[in-house]
């Protein structure tokens, strides 16, 4: 099948044969990530604008590495270095740098929906690198993506999520991409950090406590405090938070032996996540971060709509 958005803005958007084409694309993507030259004509002459509006480490820079190993013209623009400063709309913003002629533009906004808005806007394809607490489809693909590589499939599979679930883009993602898929998700947080009605979303469970959620799970995806989307101080301390909600040697016993630790990053040690499970066995904390490479690859690949070259 052919893969028909211009845009790729959220997993909700996507059907589950969509969401396997771009892991199937990412897995095949992973062997120009081991060249020795790491470079494939692919996206030759086209040019991919990464537009910031948020700090980012992980997804700016693999969206630039991906844009380059296809061999396509990498721009980075931060709100710091934009006319945003000077008090520049979002929209004047999109369309001065859709007057140059991208053919990709991807971008972290802070307000929720902002993608959208663009998209209906601009003739250009437009990529979601995280929009407020809305969605991270980058983030939600890999995470699937590794999930996969682990257990050769992600049907039937119980995923817990636990930490903020309401600020949190990447959960949003999750629950739309693996419950597509087929996963049980079973959600443990602060009540004041877990969304009404996420039950909705689709096979989602809402545990009263941490130890419910990781029960014999086979995926524990730990998310950090989302501090800068919180209006108020939404639990005591993080002393606290971590005595409850704090993934360390001992509760994480609670699940399957081989249960994969994942967390989008950046950790937070000794909250979230304890250093002895962030740098354990069980971690693919890194893995997740060599497979976004790929993801973000195969986003590019195909909003692009050209035809694929490996050599």
């Amino acid at each position: 099948m052919g893969f028909k958005h211009k845009d790729i803005i959220a997993l909700k958007d996507l059907t589950k044969d969509e969401i396997e084409l771009l892991i199937s694309t990412a897995e095949n993507m992973r062997e120009i990530n081991s060249r020795d030259i790491k470079k494939v004509p692919t996206l030759r002459g086209k040019t991919i604008i990464n537009l910031f509006y948020e700090s980012s480490t992980r997804t700016r820079t693999s969206f630039e590495i991906a844009g380059k190993r296809l061999s396509a013209d990498t721009v980075n623009i931060t709100a710091s270095t934009s006319s945003a400063t000077k008090g520049e709309t979002l929209l004047d913003t999109a369309r001065n740098l859709e007057a140059m002629k991208p053919d990709i533009v991807v971008m972290r906004h802070a307000v929720s929906g902002s993608h959208y808005f663009l998209g209906k806007r601009l003739s250009c394809s437009i990529i979601n690198a995280g929009d407020g607490a809305h969605e991270h489809p980058s983030q939600g693909l890999l995470d699937m993506l590794t999930i996969k590589d682990r257990y050769g499939r992600l049907d039937g599979l119980k995923v817990a999520i636990v930490g903020d679930i309401t600020h949190s883009r990447v959960a949003r993602s999750d629950i739309s991409g693996l419950t597509k898929m087929g996963s049980h998700m079973y959600l443990a947080g602060p009540p004041t950090m877990m969304p009404p009605g996420v039950e909705r979303l689709g096979n989602v469970t809402v545990c009263g406590t941490m130890k419910e959620a990781i029960q014999d799970a086979d995926v524990i995806i730990m998310l950090r405090i989302q501090q800068e989307r919180q209006g108020k101080t939404l639990i005591p301390n993080t002393r606290e938070y971590s005595r409850y909600y704090g993934l360390n040697p001992e509760n994480l016993k609670w699940a399957k032996p081989d249960a994969m630790v994942m967390h989008p990053g950046p950790i937070n040690r000794g909250v979230e996540l304890s250093s002895y499970v962030a740098d354990g066995a069980n971690s693919y904390v890194l893995k997740q971060v060599e497979n976004g490479v790929a993801v973000r690859m195969a986003m590019l690949y195909h909003v692009s709509g050209g035809t694929l070259a490996t050599e």
